[in-house]
């Protein structure tokens, strides 16, 4: 990491770091990419406001972790990439010896690196990628013709794809997605890819709610003007749904997901909670409904080579999820946005 100052007016904790400093970074068994896209993350949204754990209080770093573009330059010991190749990068590397590591979830791994939260990432023209990340395999190469734009989404599909493996969800199925932001848009797609026959998304943003249902949801509910349970007794015909994805940080959507599922019904916490984070649940109706509560965060390796070939192959359209695009010469304008949480996915893109 270089961080240096920036001059951003909302405070951002954004740093730059010059090519060139790259260029001298880079070892033998590492890689300079050039940047061609990069998605705004929620995550990002909370580093520059608040940083993070794994950086000194103020501390600043170049965000970003939703990136693809061409590799520029390797070092003399990398064999696996050339200058020219179309990459996609997943964020995370572990240490590679620890159980998660094992078993290819580096995203689980307690001492795990990631870009744009300890180490510089995307949201500049160039990013350089270690030796730990080319070993383990995070180096995607991408299909020809599939635009930058679209390609940067394969990082958030695959905590997707991550979350929906973990509940097992099966075509046939249904499931009730809580929150209709990027992320949930994501579910939606997702889970109609693999072939979820009910698809209810949960949220108070009118507009949103639309676009829900343009992108594949059957019902979309404002429950700020009705009760999520009656219309979900109506829509299921009181059988309860298969699957329920909480995909925003409101820690009092578990126990009603968890009544509305059933019997043998799969509840995924996917959206992390600040502040208060326990949850109060009813052991009972876990019990005697044979109920399972799991829990995602990111995705592994696994996860983005998926997610990459469903986009290539448009399994999975992710253009409609795409609200607004900016130039890296407008970082600032984009962050705006991205903290205003307007539209749903935002991506920073190059001027070539």
């Amino acid at each position: 990491m270089m961080p240096a100052p920036s001059p951003e007016p909302l405070g951002l904790l954004v740093a730059t770091v010059p090519s060139r400093a790259l260029l001298e970074l880079l070892k033998a068994d590492d890689a300079l990419l050039r940047v061609q896209a990069a998605a705004i993350c929620g995550t990002d949204v909370k580093i520059a406001k608040a940083g993070h754990q794994k950086l000194a209080p103020g501390q600043r770093i170049v965000l970003g972790h939703e990136f693809v573009g061409v590799i520029e330059k390797i070092g003399n010991r990398v064999s696996t990439l050339a200058p020219g190749m179309r990459v996609g990068v997943a964020p995370n590397w572990g240490c590679g010896r620890c159980p998660a590591c094992i078993r290819g979830m580096a995203n689980l791994c307690p001492d795990f690196s990631a870009f744009g939260i300890n180490a510089c990432g995307a949201h500049a023209p160039f990013v350089r990628i270690p030796a730990e990340a080319i070993a383990q395999g995070n180096v995607v190469g991408l299909a020809a013709g599939v635009p930058w734009d679209e390609a940067a989404l394969t990082e958030p599909l695959s905590c997707v794809l991550n979350a929906q493996k973990a509940v097992r969800l099966a075509p046939g199925e249904s499931v009730l997605i809580y929150g209709a932001g990027p992320m949930g848009m994501l579910h939606i797609l997702m889970a109609r890819a693999i072939g979820a026959t009910t698809i209810v998304v949960v949220d108070q943003n009118p507009e949103r709610l639309g676009k829900a249902l343009e992108m594949g949801a059957d019902e979309a509910i404002n429950n700020s003007r009705e009760s999520v349970a009656k219309r979900m007794g109506v829509i299921r015909g009181g059988q309860g749904v298969d699957v329920a994805i909480i995909a925003v940080p409101v820690r009092e959507l578990a126990q009603e997901a968890l009544g509305l599922l059933a019997p043998f019904g799969r509840l995924c916490l996917f959206a992390g909670l600040r502040g208060d984070v326990n949850v109060s649940l009813d052991s009972n109706a876990i019990h005697y409904r044979n109920l399972c509560v799991t829990g995602t965060t990111g995705g592994a390796a696994v996860d983005y080579r998926a997610s990459a070939a469903m986009i290539a192959s448009r399994r999975v359209d992710v253009r409609p999820v795409i609200s607004h695009r900016f130039p890296f010469a407008q970082l600032q304008e984009a962050y705006n946005v991205a903290m205003a949480t307007e539209g749903l996915k935002i991506v920073l893109t190059a001027e070539n």
